[in-house]
């Protein structure tokens, strides 16, 4: 009987043993739980804070939900959200970055394929907008359109010195940040700044097509004014964010620009590893560009009509030193590119507007060729329709044009007296680029005269077997000046 009532007693014993450790299991895990939820909530409350400061634009375009992440009390709504709202953040934390500094990388995939960077480095009136709408007009390439015209209106430099060197490595950096699409640099120089990466105030967005397609362009907000609307549709406020996002999703990514006057400050950009750059130097008669900016910006050039028509007072010496100037820094970085320097071989195209406005698509293709990306129907269609037009849709800065003969109608409206001080002090440049002088009036307006010698586009590229060597497709009687120049047995002339 005792060993029968022992049994039970010890199976009592048992029970209680395994209660005690039970309770003890139950509370450890219960305080192993409260430390990982405080750590798990310490974590959420700080990115929360960080998410709190990313406008709320930037978290509806990354499609983070808000009520998922954050809860009434800074925690989430439940433990058994934690994993799945923690995944979305980490995955997010990238595109958070923009706004807290880094690297400003989008978590968008890149476009497949070899990606090329195509600048079109030019000066005012030298036909720029017309060319650029070659590149604008193809749909796999991101074009912009003058984006450093913000710069030079936020950034103050005096000409000459320091302070050119200075403001050539402003554009310099703001280009690089572009062509790897980082479109939020441009915010820095935008005034007034944009809100929530909304502004109305990019500079001729209109003439950006990759600005004013979906999903770039945005319900149309009214009563808000857009100084540079776009053309063809309404659109909202430029979405900073979804424009860089859009840059990245296309093959390839070409920009214009007039402010860029020295070549060799490009260097860091064609070396930079992340960058395929193609530079296309475009020139245009001198002659032919002081005619045009009279017209364009009459009122900087009071002084020259005045002094072409009463020849009263002397020109200005600055205005005259301003004018060689620039067409010494276009032909040392043109001479630059001729000579071929290693780092820039296979990378630099130097064209003649005059060339292009006489066989347009035939120059279209060959700048597509050097910048190794194939030109679509579209492109060809493009050119051959705005390259007839009726004269009266040539404004001044109309990319419509009867180009055979619009591009010498500046002959018959600058005075012989200015073509003379053009001649004077730009003839290095004129000679260079196959400009001929004009001896008298009548050679400068007799259209049966050329002033033109007959030049070769000059450019080198890659050689297709990626073999390092340089292949020479269109020379020039220019390049027996420049002998380091290396053309490898292949070449072949158009």
């Amino acid at each position: 009987m005792d060993k029968g009532h022992a049994l039970p007693q010890d199976f009592r014993d048992l029970l209680h043993c395994l209660r005690m450790r039970s309770k003890y299991a139950i509370l450890l895990v219960f305080v192993v739980a409260l430390v990982i939820i405080e750590k798990e909530n310490n974590i959420i409350s700080r990115v929360s804070d960080k998410l709190k400061q990313t406008p709320q634009s930037l978290m509806e375009a990354n499609s983070t939900d808000p009520g998922l992440v954050l809860a009434e009390n800074g925690s989430l709504l439940s433990l058994s959200e934690l994993d799945s709202a923690f995944s979305q953040i980490r995955n997010r934390l990238l595109n958070v970055t923009l706004q807290l500094g880094g690297n400003r990388e989008l978590a968008v995939a890149p476009a497949k394929g070899p990606r090329r960077h195509v600048l079109l480095m030019a000066t005012t009136r030298t036909g720029s907008s017309f060319v650029g709408e070659f590149f604008n007009q193809q749909g796999n390439i991101f074009y912009l359109f003058e984006p450093l015209w913000h710069i030079e209106r936020t950034v103050s430099f005096e000409p000459g010195g320091a302070n050119a060197v200075g403001s050539a490595l402003v554009y310099r950096d703001v280009l690089k940040q572009l062509f790897l699409c980082d479109l939020y640099i441009l915010e820095n120089f935008i005034s007034p700044l944009p809100e929530d990466h909304l502004t109305q105030y990019m500079f001729r967005r209109g003439s950006s097509r990759s600005l004013c397609e979906e999903p770039v362009c945005t319900p149309y907000v009214k009563k808000v004014f857009e100084k540079y609307h776009c053309k063809n549709r309404q659109c909202g406020p430029l979405n900073v964010t979804l424009a860089a996002e859009a840059c990245l999703r296309k093959d390839h990514m070409a920009l214009k620009a007039v402010r860029i006057r020295q070549l060799e400050f490009l260097q860091p950009l064609v070396e930079d590893p992340r960058l395929d750059m193609r530079i296309i130097q475009l020139v245009r008669d001198p002659r032919a560009v002081l005619a045009s900016r009279m017209v364009a910006f009459s009122g900087k050039y009071e002084t020259w009509k005045k002094w072409a028509s009463e020849g009263a007072a002397p020109l200005n010496e600055d205005e005259v030193q301003r004018l060689r100037g620039n067409c010494e820094n276009i032909r040392l970085s043109a001479e630059l590119g001729l000579r071929q320097p290693a780092w820039l071989r296979g990378r630099y195209m130097l064209i003649r507007y005059e060339d292009i406005a006489r066989s347009p698509l035939q120059k279209a293709k060959e700048m597509y060729k050097f910048a190794d990306i194939s030109i679509t129907p579209q492109v060809e269609e493009w050119i051959l329709k705005n390259t007839q037009a009726p004269q009266d849709s040539s404004g001044i800065y109309s990319t419509q044009k009867n180009s055979s003969e619009q591009f010498e109608k500046w002959r018959f409206s600058i005075p012989f007296k200015l073509a003379q001080v053009v001649q004077n002090v730009c003839g290095p440049a004129m000679s260079l680029f196959g400009y001929k002088v004009a001896s008298n009036p009548e050679t400068l307006t007799n259209r049966s005269i050329s002033l033109l010698e007959e030049r070769r586009t000059f450019w080198i590229t890659l050689d297709n077997q990626n073999r390092g060597e340089t292949v020479l497709l269109c020379s020039s009687p220019v390049l027996t000046q420049y002998s380091s120049v290396r053309v490898a047995s292949t070449a072949r002339k158009y």
